[in-house]
């Protein structure tokens, strides 16, 4: 019975069930774990491609990487920065199996598009909703709409106990497979009368006891937390919103926002002036700001294709048998937005009282 974790690790994923009207959730000790977990769960094999976004932290990208799997960039779309389904459509190939999507700033991917698409090509579909619980997308929840969702329990997210995520599927097949792989799945199939043992490495990704008791009291919270946030947006909106040269967030029709971050996209040609002046004029004022994520396929893993070894692998692996590119230009809208566009205000960060946002926004 311990194989399914301690009483509050199992209390916290029934309230997380509930709250997110799902069949089946699966703790695990962060959200990176979660991310190799679920990508091992759908039976992810050596040499598949795994199609990912630019923009994000590089945890999305290098998940596939630990199944000995091909990441695949699509580019982002210019209104909320999620991965732009066009572009996943235009990256497939026959050795694809599955999509990434990110919820990326407290927004939600375009779903129904990516589950067209998905079902049209066989593929399958994991949503990394790390920054957007509680966000919805046309009555549900971000994360929900998946083979497998999840979010992430680390220390500066809506929900957090230090470390940690929660795996949200409604396919029983899928969750036991996440519990196996977070817990030296080896060493229990026999007990579990598991046949499929692809993916079966045995690991350590379980949630403890005293982060799952602090997550319990976080998700209580988790709508107030939310609600919060999009009231320090909506300050921020109408504060800023006769600015020129400034397009504030976008939010699409029958979605909700929950404002992990804010981000604002700059027109330099109106303003007269470079990204870099606004940002370092905006910071030595005090505003707390980021430019956005370094695109993730400019890395150097990924310029050098080196993961295992020295030798290439898993791209030289022999059973990768296509032809992966990660020059610069192949995502034109995540590279314009991190090169001259983007700046972020990162409400999730910290305790904002009114005077510090009429500061921001002054």
């Amino acid at each position: 019975d311990d194989f399914f974790g301690g009483d509050k690790v199992r209390e916290l994923e029934q309230l997380a069930a509930a709250h997110f009207d799902v069949e089946h959730v699966v703790s695990v000790n962060s959200w990176t774990s979660g991310l190799i977990a679920a990508v091992g769960a759908i039976g992810t094999r050596p040499g598949d491609e795994i199609i990912v976004t630019p923009w994000t932290m590089s945890a999305t990208a290098m998940a596939p990487l630990w199944w000995n799997a091909i990441p695949v960039f699509a580019d982002i779309e210019q209104e909320t920065f999620n991965i732009d389904p066009t572009s996943i459509e235009r990256n497939i190939t026959p050795f694809t199996r599955a999509i990434i999507a990110v919820d990326i700033y407290g927004h939600s991917a375009d779903m129904d598009a990516i589950n067209t698409i998905a079902k049209r090509y066989e593929l399958q579909v994991i949503s990394d909703s790390a920054q957007s619980p509680n966000a919805k997308y046309k009555g549900n929840f971000a994360g929900t709409l998946a083979d497998i969702g999840g979010f992430s329990l680390n220390y500066h997210k809506h929900i957090h106990c230090g470390e940690g995520g929660l795996l949200v599927t409604n396919d029983s097949r899928l969750a036991e497979r996440l519990q196996l792989i977070r817990n030296h799945a080896e060493s229990v199939v026999g007990g579990k009368n598991v046949t499929d043992l692809s993916n079966m490495i045995g690991a350590n990704y379980r949630l403890g006891e005293l982060e799952a008791a602090i997550a319990i009291e976080q998700l209580a919270k988790l709508q107030q937390a939310t609600d919060q946030m999009a009231a320090i947006a909506n300050v921020l909106n109408t504060g800023l919103g006769n600015l020129k040269g400034l397009r504030l967030p976008i939010v699409k029709p029958d979605c909700s926002h929950v404002y992990y971050a804010f981000p604002l996209i700059l027109d330099p040609t109106t303003l007269g002036v470079s990204r870099e002046v606004i940002y370092d004029a905006l910071v030595a004022e005090g505003v707390p700001l980021g430019m956005g994520y370094t695109n993730i396929h400019l890395l150097p893993i990924f310029q050098k294709k080196i993961a295992y070894g020295n030798d290439g692998y898993p791209w030289s692996s022999p059973e990768y048998r296509g032809n992966v590119s990660y020059g610069k230009g192949i995502c034109p809208v995540a590279e314009n937005l991190h090169d001259n566009l983007l700046i972020t205000i990162p409400i999730s960060l910290f305790a904002w009282n009114d005077e510090e946002i009429d500061l921001v926004i002054s």
